[in-house]
């Protein structure tokens, strides 16, 4: 399964201590089933415990996820700073959803080249 991480999302993460291990053990959680929420249009949200955070208290993201497909990590916030997204943000969401899933391997790797997306290095 290949797993992505948007420009706007790297940066989040990396000043959040969120790292590409911590990408790829929420995917395989994922894909076990462990899902917190579905959101509709395949954007699922998925708690992350940033190192030295538990989960309840740790990040959100906001994931584009097709199981056997891929996974876009497209937005996360800390849950102390937002307690939830809006519908405005979530239709957006849906809409972001549905365009990078629908992108062919030769759109992704153009998008990998022109840097708006970056490949989760996975860590088993």
């Amino acid at each position: 399964m290949q797993v992505y991480k948007s420009k706007w999302f790297n940066k989040w993460a990396c000043k959040e201590g969120i790292t590409d291990s911590d990408l790829s053990a929420a995917v395989r959680e994922m894909v076990a089933g462990l899902i917190d929420a579905e959101l509709g249009g395949h954007v699922i949200k998925k708690r992350l415990a940033p190192q030295g955070h538990g989960k309840s208290g740790g990040a959100r993201t906001l994931l584009a996820f097709k199981l056997g497909q891929a996974a876009f990590f497209m937005y996360g916030f800390a849950k102390n700073q937002q307690d939830n997204i809006s519908s405005k943000e979530l239709t957006a969401l849906k809409a972001m959803a549905k365009y990078v899933l629908g992108l062919t391997p030769a759109q992704i790797n153009q998008a990998l080249g022109a840097g708006e997306f970056i490949e989760v290095k996975h860590h088993d």
